[in-house]
C-alpha cells in the first residue's frame, strides 16, 4: 500500500477555549484514504485495555512513515517542540462499538490522554456518515480545559466527587455541555481530516444519542487514532 499526499491539502490553525490550547486540522489528507478503509477491513480488531469504547487493530507502519515524513516539521512547529524530535508512540485503526448503557463512567465525561505537555494526539476520520467528530470542553468547577502534572490531583479528586454527585452523567456519550462540563470547541468528523492537539487537552468524541455501534470498518465509526512525543 502506498501512501501520498492529497493535491488538495488544507490546513488549519485553532487556539481551543479561553486557555488557547492549540488545535491543528488538515482536511484532505492523503490521497487514497479508501485504500486505508480496505486495508483495516482486512484486519483482526480486538479490545484494548484503554477508556476507548471500541475496539482497535495496529496502523501499519507506513502510516507513520507518512505522518512523520510529511507533517513532522509542522506539528514540531505549531506545538513548539524542537526540529526533527517528534516521534510516534501508539497508532491504530479504532472503531467505537460500545453501546451508550455499556459505558462506564469516565467514558461519559471528557478526558485527557496525558498530563504531559509534549505529547499530541490525533485522530484521522475515515467515516462518510454523520457520525460525529471531536469536541473540547471546560470543567465547570475547576475552569480547567487542560489537565497537567500541577492541576492533576485537584481535577481527579473533583471527578471522583461528582461521580457520586447530583449532576452525574447518564450512561451516554458525552455530547455537547452539562451540568458538568461546557463545550468549547468541535470539529466535525469529516472523511479524510485529521484534527491533532496536545493530549492534556479535555475532549471527547462528539457521539449522537442515536448512535448505532458498527464494528465494520467500511461502515462503522472508524479512524487512525495517533499519540507522538516530542521535546520542547
Amino acid at each position: 500500500m502506498n501512501i501520498a499526499l492529497h493535491p488538495d491539502l488544507r490546513i488549519q490553525k485553532f487556539a481551543i477555549g479561553r486557555e488557547l490550547a492549540p488545535l491543528l486540522v488538515i482536511d484532505n489528507l492523503v490521497s487514497d484514504p479508501d485504500a486505508l478503509v480496505d486495508h483495516a477491513a482486512g484486519k483482526f480488531f480486538g479490545d484494548v485495555a484503554s477508556y476507548y469504547p471500541g475496539v482497535r487493530s495496529k496502523a501499519p507502519l507506513i502510516y507513520q512513515q507518512f505522518v512523520l515524513g510529511n507533517m513532522r516539521g509542522l506539528f514540531c512547529e505549531y506545538f513548539g517542540f524542537q526540529p526533527g524530535t517528534l516521534r510516534f508512540t501508539a497508532c491504530h485503526f479504532s472503531v467505537v462499538t460500545t453501546p451508550a448503557e455499556k459505558l462506564s463512567h469516565l467514558q461519559c465525561i471528557p478526558h485527557i490522554d496525558s498530563v504531559f505537555g509534549n505529547e499530541l494526539a490525533f485522530v484521522h476520520y475515515l467515516f462518510r456518515r454523520d457520525l460525529g467528530g471531536t469536541a473540547f470542553y471546560r470543567h465547570r468547577r475547576t475552569g480547567f480545559e487542560v489537565i497537567d502534572q500541577a492541576r492533576q490531583a485537584e481535577y481527579f479528586a473533583c471527578v471522583e466527587e461528582e461521580k457520586h454527585g447530583p449532576n452525574k452523567p447518564e450512561a451516554r456519550y458525552i455530547n455537547g455541555s452539562t451540568a458538568l462540563y461546557e463545550e468549547v470547541g468541535r470539529q466535525e468528523g469529516i472523511f479524510n481530516r485529521l484534527v491533532i492537539y496536545r493530549r492534556t487537552s479535555l475532549h471527547s468524541g462528539s457521539i449522537r444519542n442515536d448512535f448505532v455501534p458498527d464494528p465494520n470498518p467500511r461502515t462503522g465509526r472508524i479512524s487512525i487514532n495517533g499519540f507522538l512525543a516530542g521535546t520542547p
